[in-house]
């Protein structure tokens, strides 16, 4: 592997701004991440602070029991239960890890955790919090593989029609084996495929739920590095935040108009706001009847618009003192929970997280809290062999490829086919038809009025036989260098896939399938740097 970096603007403004810590963006955050201290600041504000270190390791020594471990994974758990500091970077348990993104913000925690770990003499661990209370089944549940000149999305056949936590899914193990068997077979058989394979299947009879296996199968490729992993649905820690669900509901309107206020701020400097919130929100889900359902507030009552039920303050807070794993977080309170809970140094973000934690500054002042530094997460693209050679042959440059995909040049080789002059001789062709046309009607209606229809048919299929013409010319000469065509289709599906980055859509099981299992050690282990550059590799 080879790592090369590229400047490439983020996706969104605010993101880009941020990335370059420039103002007003930096005003929304409590940390400027360029500062050359900001890691020492963060520490002394953390020396301030009391964590739960021992519930919390007990809930993650819990949760991981079962998953694949080693001394790394054991270190950190000692670790964390005495002084270390955490870095965090959250997402939902997506099928076989989900988009590659997932896998790029796993390799921003642990490589930033190592970097500052040195850099502090301090001990920093890795943590990925599993957002496991989520309930949108339908972004987790497939994977895309390419499939002649398309990417085609291969859903689970399993559905779930209640907004079920994701971590209250379970699947059939049948089913889920024929759905992986598919998959692999796609992807080609290598060297690799069987004992891949049979990997997968021994996870898939191990555990019981989506998430478990999400759990299973990033602790397998990443249990050498000390990650850490924790569902945020896990009962255990559903308990150890129930103090923190009685300050969230007791705050609850507080906490709205905080983020309100923070909204308009961000909107009076020219940006769009991300988070879609009403003054009435409460921030925070209840479990009615197996469902994830989302409170409102008004007043003294809290109240769920689909079921019509309220709840007074006081019958909130019992609910919680009975049942503490019925309450779960919104995008809102989750980073005020992992604050609480985590002695974070860090948060790694994708580009819309950043913007949307971008909203929350005031919400943590509301609760006495600093937002951690928010750290843009590594931005990496893969580039293979023969796809490099591909775009070297087309003379793209990889730059224009991930920025723009290859459709402005694959139109320009397109027009290079062009016959201008077949295409006047046809046009002179059908100009002189519709001009001798115009000469048969007047004399025939001359004859009979009701002849009209019957020569404009006639004329409309002379004329669709000039278009079937040109289709027949148009195909003959992309099958004449569908070699060609077939090249760009290759380089657009790799590296800008459905018009967009490649971590929204490829997932690592073609990687693990292509190259074997040291690929994950291999792309982990480059020599990163958090600059605010696109990563390029190489392989």
């Amino acid at each position: 592997m080879e790592l090369e970096s590229l400047n490439i603007p983020a996706i969104n403004q605010f993101a880009s701004k941020y990335l370059k810590q420039e103002e007003p963006v930096t005003s929304f955050f409590h940390y400027n991440i360029n500062t050359p201290a900001v890691y020492r600041e963060r520490m002394k504000d953390l020396d301030s602070r009391e964590f739960p270190r021992e519930g919390l390791t007990e809930c993650i020594s819990s949760y991981m029991q079962g998953l694949p471990s080693s001394d790394k994974v054991g270190e950190s758990i000692e670790k964390l239960g005495n002084d270390a500091v955490t870095v965090v970077a959250g997402q939902q348990a997506g099928l076989l890890t989900g988009p590659l993104y997932t896998i790029h913000k796993i390799i921003s925690v642990i490589q930033l955790a190592r970097q500052q770990e040195a850099e502090l003499n301090h001990p920093v661990v890795p943590v990925f919090w599993i957002a496991g209370e989520d309930h949108d089944y339908q972004e987790v549940n497939h994977i895309y593989v390419e499939k002649g000149s398309r990417l085609e999305k291969i859903g689970y056949p399993e559905r779930v029609l209640e907004k079920k936590m994701t971590s209250h899914i379970s699947y059939t193990k049948p089913v889920m084996k024929k759905w992986l068997k598919d998959i692999l077979a796609m992807f080609g058989e290598t060297s690799y495929t069987n004992d891949l394979s049979s990997e997968l299947n021994s996870m898939i009879d191990r555990e019981e739920t989506i998430v478990r296996l999400f759990a299973h199968l990033v602790m397998s490729l990443f249990k050498d590095f000390g990650l850490l992993v924790i569902d945020s649905s896990h009962p255990p820690l559903r308990r150890l935040e129930a103090t923190h669900f009685r300050h969230l509901i007791e705050s609850s309107q507080s906490i709205t108009d905080a983020v309100l206020q923070q909204q308009e701020e961000i909107r009076e400097n020219g940006f769009n706001t991300q988070l879609e919130i009403s003054s009435s929100a409460a921030n925070l889900f209840l479990q009615i009847q197996n469902e994830r359902a989302l409170l409102d507030r008004d007043g003294d009552t809290f109240f769920e618009k689909n079921s019509g039920k309220t709840y007074s303050s006081a019958e909130l807070l019992a609910i919680l003192e009975e049942s503490p794993e019925t309450f779960s977080n919104n995008v809102v309170t989750r980073p005020l929970m992992q604050e609480w809970l985590f002695p974070n140094l860090a948060f790694i973000a994708g580009p819309g997280e950043i913007a949307y934690w971008g909203e929350l500054k005031k919400a943590f002042e509301c609760v006495d809290l600093k937002m951690p530094p928010v750290v843009p997460r590594l931005n990496i693209t893969i580039v293979e062999r023969e796809i490099s050679k591909r775009i070297q042959e087309l003379q793209l440059t990889l730059h224009g490829v991930i920025t723009e995909g290859v459709s402005t040049a694959r139109d320009a080789f397109w027009k290079s086919l062009e016959r201008p002059g077949l295409e006047i001789e046809m046009k002179d062709l059908q100009d002189d038809l519709e001009r001798k046309y115009r000469r048969i009607r007047e004399e025939a209606l001359t004859i009979d009025q009701g002849l009209n229809p019957i020569i404009d048919k006639n004329l409309e299929f002379h004329l669709s036989q000039f278009d079937y013409l040109r289709k027949k010319v148009d195909k003959a000469l992309k099958d004449k260098h569908s070699l060609i065509f077939t090249q760009f289709m290759k380089v657009e599906n790799s590296i800008r896939p459905n018009e967009g980055p490649q971590e929204r859509t490829w997932n690592v099981l073609y990687f693990l399938n292509k190259y074997g299992p040291t690929f994950i050690r291999d792309l982990t282990m480059q020599d990163y740097s958090f600059d605010g550059t696109h990563k390029v590799i190489y392989i």
